[in-house]
C-alpha cells in the first residue's frame, strides 16, 4: 500500500529537548538519534541484534490465533489472551512496523506505520502496553523497529527518525533493543536496493520477534485498506482495532472523502498501479496491485462509507470461532 510521508521530521531535528528518555544499551541517551548511521556510530551492538533477526528462518503464518495488523493500524495483547497467539504485520517496504514490549507483564503493543500519526500512535502504544501492565511492578518498556530499506527516496530514514523522536518526546524510558530499518534491512543484490525484512510477528506468550508473512490479513481488508488510499478526517490517524477487555477485533467507524478519478484508475493497466501507488515499485509484493484494485472497487462502491458501510456509527466486531480459530463476525 502507497507509504505517503507526512513528516516533521526536519522541524522536530531542530528541537532541543532536557528530558532524555529513550534508552540506548541500557544507558540513558544524551541525544536522540534520528538515523541508523548515528545509531550505530554511538552502538554498534545494535547491527547484531538486526543480524540476528535477518539471520532467522521467515515463518507463514496462518489466521488461527493470529491478530493482523494492518497499515496505520495498532493493536495491543496481553500473553494471557486466549484469542490471540501471535500478532504480526507484513508488507512494509518503506513503512517500518513498531513493536512496544513490557518485560514484565508480557503486555505487547505493534503498529504498521507510514508516516501519519507517527507521534499519536507512539503515544497511544505506550499508553496501551502501561494499561495493560498495571499490577506488575517489575519490568521495562522495550521498543523494537523492524522495516523499512534505503530507498531511493529515503521514506525510511525520514520515518525511522519521526519515530524516534516521537517516542523521545514521551514522559517514559523507553528501552531500544532492536532497529532492524533502512541500511540494516537492505540488501544491494543486482545494484538496486530491496528490504531483507518486509514482515514480523511477535509469540505473545514467548515474547519472540521473528520474521513473517501473514497469507491471510483478517477481515474487511478493503475497507481497512481505503483509508489509506483517500483524504478526510480519519484518514491520517493510526487506528486500535483490538478491543481487548473483550478479546474482539474491532474495525471502524470511520470515514474518507469519494476519491475523485476511481473510475479512470480501475481501467489503468497493472504497472501504471504499480507506478503511481507505491513510493517503493521495484520492491511490492505480487499481490499489491491486487489488493489495490479490490480497494479501489471497494471505494468506487462506498463513497461514503458512513452512509452504507457505518450507518449506524458503530464498529464491526468479530469474535474468534472457536473451531476454526479464525474472525467471525458478532451479531448483535
Amino acid at each position: 500500500m502507497k507509504c505517503v510521508i507526512f513528516c516533521l521530521c526536519v522541524l522536530l531535528c531542530g528541537i532541543k529537548r532536557v528530558s532524555m528518555v529513550v534508552v540506548l544499551n541500557g544507558v540513558l541517551a544524551d541525544e536522540c538519534p534520528t538515523s541508523v548511521r548515528a545509531l550505530l556510530a554511538a552502538h554498534p551492538g545494535y547491527r547484531d541484534a538486526a543480524a540476528q533477526l535477518l539471520a532467522a528462518a521467515a515463518r507463514v503464518v496462518p489466521p488461527p490465533g493470529l491478530l493482523y495488523v494492518g497499515q496505520r493500524e495498532l493493536a495491543a495483547v496481553v500473553p494471557h489472551d486466549k484469542n490471540v497467539n501471535i500478532i504480526g504485520s507484513d508488507d512494509a517496504t518503506s513503512c517500518i512496523i513498531v513493536v512496544i514490549r513490557h518485560s514484565g507483564s508480557g503486555a505487547v503493543a505493534l503498529a504498521h506505520l507510514d508516516g501519519s500519526g507517527t507521534a499519536e500512535a507512539a503515544a497511544a502504544m505506550v499508553s496501551r502496553v502501561q494499561q495493560l501492565a498495571v499490577g506488575y511492578p517489575e519490568g521495562r518498556l522495550e521498543l523494537q523497529l523492524v522495516g523499512g530499506f534505503t530507498d531511493p527516496h529515503r521514506y525510511s530514514d525520514e520515518l525511522f527518525a519521526n519515530i524516534m523522536l516521537s517516542f523521545h518526546r514521551l514522559s517514559v524510558e523507553i528501552d531500544l533493543t532492536l532497529a532492524c530499518c533502512c541500511e540494516l534491512n537492505t540488501a544491494l543484490g543486482g545494484g538496486s536496493a530491496a528490504p531483507l525484512v518486509t514482515g514480523v510477528g511477535v509469540d505473545i506468550r514467548a515474547g519472540d520477534l521473528f520474521p513473517a508473512t501473514f497469507p491471510d490479513k483478517g477481515p474487511e481488508l478493503p475497507l481497512r485498506g481505503a483509508r489509506t488510499i483517500t483524504s478526510g478526517p480519519h484518514s491520517g490517524q493510526v487506528l486500535d482495532i483490538y478491543d481487548n477487555t473483550v478479546g474482539l477485533l474491532r474495525i471502524g467507524p470511520f470515514n474518507y472523502e469519494p476519491l475523485r478519478g476511481v473510475d479512470l484508475w480501475l481501467e489503468q493497466s497493472d504497472d501504471f498501479i504499480l507506478q503511481h501507488l507505491s513510493t517503493t515499485p521495484a520492491v511490492e509484493p505480487p499481490h499489491f496491485v491486487h489488493n489495490i484494485r479490490v480497494t479501489l472497487k471497494f471505494i468506487q462502491q462506498h463513497p461514503f462509507p458512513a452512509v452504507t458501510v457505518f450507518p449506524d456509527n458503530r464498529s464491526h466486531y468479530y469474535r474468534r470461532d472457536e473451531q476454526s480459530g479464525c474472525w467471525v463476525p458478532m451479531r448483535f
